[in-house]
C-alpha cells in the first residue's frame, strides 16, 4: 500500500490537479492540514473513508496514521496546500517513511505564488526587468534562514521576490529590500490567493506596513520589484515575426537566420 502525498493547491477547490483528484478518490484513509485545506476537497474521498485532520496532530502521531493504515492494506491521501516542493514539511514525514519501508508517492499542486500572480494579473519575468523568480520567506518559529538566505542578498539580485509567511515581519522585510529596491519599488500582497474571501492590495515598498489592512495577519504572500509595476518592457523574442523556430521557419533577411535549431 502507499502514502499519496498530494499538493491540494493554494485553496479554490476547483485548482486541485486532476490525478490529485483521482488519487483521493482511490483512498480510503485521508488525512489532511485542517488549517489550510478546504473542506470541499474532501469531497472527493470515497465514501466511508477515514478522514483524519492533522493540525493536532504531531509528527510521530501523523506516522502511526499511516502506518496503521498500511498494517491494514489501505492506501493514504495525504493533502497538503499549495505544492509540496516547499514549505510542506512533507520531507520529515518521507524520511521517517521510508525508513519504515512505507512506499510513498508524490502529486504536485498549483503553489500560491502562481495562484497569486494570476490573481493579479501579472507576468513575474518580463524581458529587461526581471527573468527570475526567488521563493524565500523570513526567519520564523519553526524554520531559520541560513545566513547567506537573506533578504538583502536576494534584493541585490534585482528579481521579483516572492516572499513567504513574513506578513508579521514588514519591518525587517521592508528595511532589508529599501537599499536595493528603492521606497518606490512596486508590491503586492496577495491574502488567502483564490479562496473566496481574497484580498489584493497594491502598494509600494515605502507604503507597503500602512496600506497593509488588520485583517491580513497570516495567510498572505508578499511580492515585490519591478516586473510588478512596470508597462515599458521589452516584447521577448519568441513571438517576434523575424525570430527562427522550430514551427516558425526564419526568412533569408532575418537577424536569427544564422542560428541553428537548439540555441534557444
Amino acid at each position: 500500500m502507499t502514502v499519496h502525498f498530494i499538493g491540494a493547491g493554494p485553496g479554490a477547490p476547483d485548482l486541485l490537479t486532476i490525478r490529485g483528484r483521482d488519487l483521493i478518490a482511490s483512498c480510503p484513509v485521508c488525512l489532511y492540514a485542517g488549517s489550510l485545506v478546504p473542506k470541499a476537497i474532501l469531497d472527493h474521498c470515497p465514501d466511508g473513508a477515514k478522514i483524519i485532520n492533522t493540525a493536532p496532530l504531531d509528527l510521530d502521531a501523523i506516522v502511526a496514521e499511516c502506518r496503521k493504515a498500511t498494517k491494514a492494506g489501505l492506501d493514504v491521501a495525504r493533502l497538503h496546500s499549495g505544492d509540496l516542493s516547499v514549505w510542506s514539511a512533507m520531507g520529515e514525514q518521507l524520511r521517517r517513511l521510508k525508513a519504515e519501508g512505507i512506499p510513498v508517492s508524490v502529486t504536485p499542486g498549483v503553489p500560491s505564488f502562481a495562484a497569486a500572480a494570476a490573481a493579479l494579473g501579472n507576468e513575474l519575468t518580463l524581458p529587461g526587468l526581471a527573468q527570475s523568480v526567488v521563493l524565500t520567506r523570513t526567519p520564523g518559529r519553526a524554520s531559520s534562514m541560513p545566513e547567506s538566505e537573506s533578504l538583502r542578498n536576494f534584493a541585490a539580485t534585482g528579481a521579483t521576490l516572492a516572499i513567504h509567511l513574513s506578513i508579521g515581519n514588514l519591518d525587517n522585510v521592508i528595511a532589508d529590500l529599501a537599499p536595493a529596491y528603492g521606497p518606490d519599488c512596486p508590491v503586492a500582497i496577495v491574502y488567502r490567493a483564490s479562496w473566496p474571501d481574497q484580498q489584493i492590495i497594491r502598494t509600494t515598498l515605502a507604503k507597503l506596513k500602512s496600506d497593509v489592512t488588520p485583517n491580513i495577519t497570516r495567510t498572505a504572500l508578499i511580492l515585490v520589484g519591478p516586473a510588478l509595476g512596470e508597462e515599458a518592457f521589452d516584447d521577448s523574442c519568441l513571438y517576434a515575426a523575424d525570430y527562427d523556430r522550430r514551427y516558425r521557419p526564419q526568412t533569408a533577411d532575418s537577424p536569427w537566420s544564422e542560428w541553428k535549431e537548439g540555441d534557444d
